[in-house]
């Protein structure tokens, strides 16, 4: 039987969401990738179990997450009761519903219907009876905010979720939400976005200073671009290379000048003794309104490189000023 680590709490920093209850650890385990319908459940455990036994108590899905419509939160679910339930209040077990789930109107996007169908499958699917937070997992702009926060609220008052989020909301679709939230009293926690150093669009178009002022944070995903910032890459970026669709557009300007820029970027981490992906995981972090960043992995060696951004978090103003310089060169 599983004995999680004693000392897991003393290895990873927990920060808050505004000044809510809600709390994650500074680095969270996403489960997008590599736990589809042809993953393999030893090694699903074997990474699940060493990502709680580092600190990480946050498990993030979606009701999408494969491939295959549900894969990843069957899997999850299979391990958390065989391995983890003991440790159920612990955790932080958030899921999502927007993307394409299953046939039909009602298999996307954010409409009541979609938002309660697919968050009563997911908890079938992974055996809970609630999750702490659920998203509105894209803006729907076909259906009016009052409709999805008024589910999203319902479904709290049901006990099937503590906490609500929305993702990939730009600021103004997120302050429509917020708004709402707060006539209902909403549980409302978080902006789940994709951010990284060569995409910083979510914070240029102040979606971050209006969850900061209502007390909301940010989950950051695609924290490394795919693999763009580690050093898989340093000597050069393929033509084949893709990334997020979130992050295409930092190819713009043609990839040497990205490539010259992780070459900076690099220089720069060296000095402060540490890798490229350390770098620029501690990075997303500088910001206190930067709840947790989502790494995903599929092997301990990745998950632990991953945990290794934590040892040294701090900047000062002549490196953040020299990073900024190099990305907007």
């Amino acid at each position: 039987m599983y004995v999680a680590d004693e000392h897991r709490y003393e290895k990873m920093p927990i920060r808050r969401a505004g000044n809510t209850g809600f709390q994650l650890p500074a680095i969270s385990f996403g489960m997008w990738h590599s736990f589809g319908e042809n993953a393999n459940y030893a090694d699903t455990r074997d990474i699940m179990l060493k990502a709680f036994d580092a600190g990480i108590f946050s498990f993030d899905l979606a009701a999408n997450y494969g491939p295959g419509t549900g894969a990843a939160e069957r899997l999850f679910g299979q391990v958390f009761h065989r391995e983890m339930a003991a440790y159920r209040d612990e955790m932080v077990i958030s899921t999502k519903a927007g993307f394409h789930m299953w046939p039909g109107p009602y298999g996307q996007m954010s409409s009541r219907k979609a938002l309660i169908a697919s968050l009563d499958q997911s908890l079938e699917r992974m055996g809970l009876d609630y999750v702490d937070i659920y998203y509105s997992h894209r803006f729907d702009a076909e259906t009016s905010p009052e409709e999805t926060a008024v589910a999203l609220d319902d479904l709290v008052k049901q006990g099937k979720t503590l906490y609500v989020g929305i993702s990939n909301y730009t600021a103004p679709q997120a302050m429509a939400m917020v708004k709402i939230f707060k006539e209902l009293h909403t549980p409302f926690v978080m902006d789940q976005v994709s951010y990284n150093l060569l995409n910083q669009t979510a914070a240029q178009d102040g979606l971050f200073d209006r969850m900061r002022e209502n007390n909301a944070g940010i989950m950051a995903y695609g924290p490394l671009a795919e693999g763009l910032l580690t050093d898989k890459y340093l000597d050069g970026i393929p033509d084949d290379v893709s990334v997020h669709w979130s992050s295409r557009f930092i190819f713009k300007d043609g990839r040497d000048k990205v490539w010259h820029q992780l070459q900076a970027l690099n220089q720069i981490a060296h000095s402060r003794g540490q890798k490229l992906a350390h770098m620029a995981l501690a990075w997303l972090l500088h910001d206190p309104v930067v709840t947790s960043v989502i790494t995903g992995a599929s092997k301990a060696d990745h998950l632990y490189e991953n945990v290794k951004a934590v040892q040294n978090l701090k900047f000062d103003p002549e490196e953040l000023a020299a990073i900024d310089k190099i990305l907007k060169a």
